[in-house]
């Protein structure tokens, strides 16, 4: 209200309205700075909180750079130190995961704090399609109301907006409860009928085959050793013994044997093939000390070099890494095996009694390994220069990889070989300066003293340059080994090789291992003919 002084009225009547008015519009210009005060102190609280908010996620990624930096200082030790080619590659696969896991919870407290974030990131998510093998459950999500807001008309669909989600049921166990109703004949008590009982692999036992391939594939390919898997089942209410478990898998193990004699068979009547071996402890009877057995490894790979035949391996349980061993696992193999440089395999090649028919082709990456150990030491200028080397003459395979024999022995002769001779004249020169007692020379003597071996892979274009394939082919054994410590007795690792030689070789024709179990089980159970064996192999289930 706008006045003068000298304009105010005499009039009491006419001062009281003038003050009422003034007043009115002092409690109006109160209650605005009162709301305004409130607001800015609502908007300061907001403020304070996204600041928070903020503080929070800068943590958060500093964290995680922490925790990126020390895996990247982990890598770098994996790639450059000592020793490095030894590390487990499990244990670095674990340091990878676990950053990914910590990128989620960055990005789940970030969309949080901005929910179109969240929107954003799922329209550039590319998760692909989900297999269509999969089954479908549809839920429809309808409308509050489904009639117009304007005329009150009932709406009708005109399109809609379809998602996919991957959802997963818990292992759900159930009981098959099979009746065989008996009939006879009101006239005759003698005809007497009844279907005949289904056969089983384990007689008047309680598992299904399905049942035994569940178990026989949570031990021998996702490493779960029977007291684990008892633990599972008596989640869902069941209680199995683990003995009871084991035993399933003896007798299925007995009942595989054929097949796996087939599989070793038809591996040892291809060439070339791979050879390696892992320590397998076995619990000795009698004093309860574990002794150091040994898990053999013999694997072929055609497709390297675009060959016909599948990819398979078969393991062996052996008593220990010596000739005998060796000789057992290689009898009846014949032409190129590449090997590591172990003393065995070159005391059975070099069998002049027995007319050996094998030729070793040993393996470049365990010559590379050992210049790497030394990289660190007095000479590590020389180890570096040689695994330099080796390395250009890795370049060449990656370019043939999958071709035919003949085009790749033709490029390692044009491009490999000159580097091979070269490398040799280069350690050659080396072992002139270098002392005779440094652990250097002794891998350049390793290299002389395998140079036969190390440089037949240019003359087969059916060798690899290394038996990388067989040590990867080992490492799942290495896995389950941990979980399990032990083998129980030899038997036990006998089975433990059935197994894990059917099931990697499922994974290397990719097979759905336990589906491929229960179907041989069930044939087994039923009869199936000892000359048709073949159709039982992995990779002819494949092929079906």
């Amino acid at each position: 209200m706008d006045f003068r002084l000298d304009q105010l009225p005499d009039d009491a009547d006419a001062l009281k309205a003038i003050i009422a008015a003034l007043t009115v519009e002092a409690q109006a210009e109160k209650e605005k700075l009162t709301s305004e005060i409130a607001d800015r102190d609502c908007s300061l609280a907001e403020r304070d909180e996204e600041i928070a908010g903020l503080k929070h996620r800068v943590q958060s990624l500093q964290e995680l750079n922490d925790r990126l930096d020390h895996h990247v200082r982990v890598l770098n030790r994996a790639q450059y130190g000592r020793r490095s080619e030894k590390l487990d590659a499990d244990q670095l696969a674990l340091l990878l995961e676990d950053t990914a896991q910590a990128i989620g919870e960055i990005q789940q407290a970030q969309e949080a704090f901005e929910p179109a974030l969240a929107e954003k990131r799922a329209r550039k998510a590319n998760l692909g399609a989900l297999p269509a093998s999969l089954p479908r459950e549809d839920q429809v999500i309808e409308p509050v109301a489904n009639v117009c807001a304007d005329c009150g008309c009932a709406l009708h669909v005109i399109g809609e907006d379809v998602s996919e989600r991957l959802d997963i049921v818990p292992q759900r166990l159930r009981v098959i409860r099979t009746r065989r109703p008996r009939y006879g004949c009101r006239k005759c008590e003698n005809a007497l009928v009844q279907a005949p009982a289904a056969p089983h692999i384990i007689r008047s036992g309680l598992p299904t085959e399905r049942l035994i391939a569940n178990v026989v594939v949570s031990k021998f390919g996702d490493y779960l050793p029977a007291y684990r898997q008892a633990d599972i089942f008596a989640r869902s209410g069941v209680d199995l013994d683990r003995s009871t478990l084991c035993n399933w898998i003896g007798r299925a193990a007995y009942e595989v044997q054929p097949v796996y004699d087939r599989l070793v068979m038809d591996i040892k009547q291809s060439e070339p093939l791979f050879c390696d071996e892992t320590p397998m402890p076995v619990l000795a009877p009698g004093n309860g000390e574990v002794k150091k057995g040994q898990l053999w490894a013999l694997a072929r790979d055609p497709r390297p070099y675009a060959g016909d035949e599948p990819p398979a391996v078969a393991y062996f349980y052996k008593p220990g890494r010596c000739k005998g061993s060796a000789a057992e696992v290689l009898e009846g193999v014949s032409g190129a095996v590449q090997v590591d440089g172990l003393s065995s395999y070159k005391a059975v090649a070099n069998d002049t009694q027995k007319n050996s028919p094998i030729a070793l082709s040993f393996c470049m990456a365990h010559l590379r390994r050992r210049f790497f150990d030394e990289i660190k030491d007095g000479y590590g200028s020389i180890a570096k220069e040689a695994v330099q080397k080796i390395a250009r003459i890795y370049e060449v395979e990656d370019p043939i990889r999958g071709k035919p024999p003949n085009h790749r022995r033709d490029v390692r002769q044009e491009k490999a070989k000159p580097l091979m001779e070269e490398f040799h004249k280069w350690l050659k020169a080396q072992s002139e300066i270098l002392s005779q007692r440094s652990t250097l020379m002794e891998d350049i003597n390793y290299a002389f003293n395998h140079w036969e071996g190390l440089m037949r892979y240019l003359d087969d274009g059916r060798l690899e340059i290394d038996s990388n394939f067989v040590e990867r082919s080992i490492r799942p054994i290495a896995i389950l080994r941990k979980n399990s410590l032990f083998a129980g007795n030899a038997e036990g690792a006998h089975s433990w090789a059935r197994f894990a030689s059917l099931l990697t070789t499922c994974k290397l024709n990719d097979v759905n291992p336990e589906d491929y179990l229960t179907d041989i089980f069930t044939k087994i159970a039923n009869g199936w003919p000892q000359a048709r064996i073949d159709e039982l192999l992995p990779f002819a289930y494949a092929a079906k």
